[in-house]
């Protein structure tokens, strides 16, 4: 029964961050890509960090997607995508030709959920206000501490570079932030790759040695990892080609 009672305050606690608010929306045609996906990732077990819709190849389609503790590899990012690739055919987000690419966060990570600056803390961070405070849009400092839930939260920070007649620390409210990431730095891909460890994604050869931890900093990637599970080029709408019926392994235009 123990066994049992734990197994489900277990899955309790990963629908509830599951359907954790992000602290930023989307909006135009990303917020109607999230208004499709959220609701199918949720179910296989993710959730959205950030959707993007760029002109880049004509057009592509970028969901940033994570597992509840943060952790977002290969095989999820294939996984991920082939959960709504075929929810997207029939609902389609956009009338044009696209592509969709499944991405995870990357270690230098877009903080989107207050759980996120919960488990940063201690790590540098830049944060843009869509709010200045004191005149003041942009801050970058060693996080320290959370207080409070969702939007109402407020983040504790202290300062890198603070001007002269300035405190080092500072408070920022969670509902005024417009984005926040994380920096790269040695402690954080430590820390990375120790999660990874403790997971099993990663074994005792792939952490870099003692002497190679500086220029693992300038060497690991920036931005989202760019996982490309799959890059798919939806087909511009014209009739059907009956020759292309024969094959089941091709999707017909529409």
């Amino acid at each position: 029964m123990e066994g049992e009672d734990a197994k489900s305050q277990m899955n309790a606690a990963v629908e509830a961050s599951l359907d954790e608010p992000r602290l930023v929306a989307e909006t135009g045609v990303a917020a109607r890509v999230v208004q499709i996906a959220e609701p199918v990732l949720a179910y296989v077990g993710y959730r959205i960090v950030r959707v993007k819709v760029s002109g880049a190849n004509g057009m592509t389609i970028q969901i940033m997607a994570e597992r509840p503790d943060g952790t977002m590899t290969v095989e999820d990012c294939e996984k991920a995508s082939l959960a709504v690739s075929p929810v997207f055919d029939v609902n389609e987000p956009v009338s044009a030709a696209y592509h969709l690419e499944m991405s995870s966060p990357g270690i230098d990570r877009i903080l989107a959920r207050v759980s996120d600056f919960r488990r940063a803390v201690g790590h540098e961070v830049k944060v843009e206000l869509d709010v200045p405070l004191n005149g003041r849009k942009r801050f970058r400092g060693w996080i320290e501490g959370v207080v409070g839930e969702g939007r109402e939260a407020k983040l504790k920070l202290r300062r890198i570079d603070p001007a002269a007649d300035e405190d080092a620390d500072v408070t920022l409210q969670m509902r005024d932030i417009g984005e926040a990431r994380l920096v790269l730095t040695d402690a954080l891909i430590r820390e990375t790759l120790r999660a990874a460890k403790m997971a099993g994604r990663v074994s005792d050869e792939d952490s870099p040695p003692e002497d190679e931890k500086e220029s693992a900093q300038s060497s690991a990637p920036t931005g989202s990892s760019r996982f490309a599970s799959r890059n798919k080029a939806k087909p511009v709408p014209r009739k059907p080609n009956p020759a292309k019926a024969a094959n089941p392994g091709t999707k017909l235009p529409r």
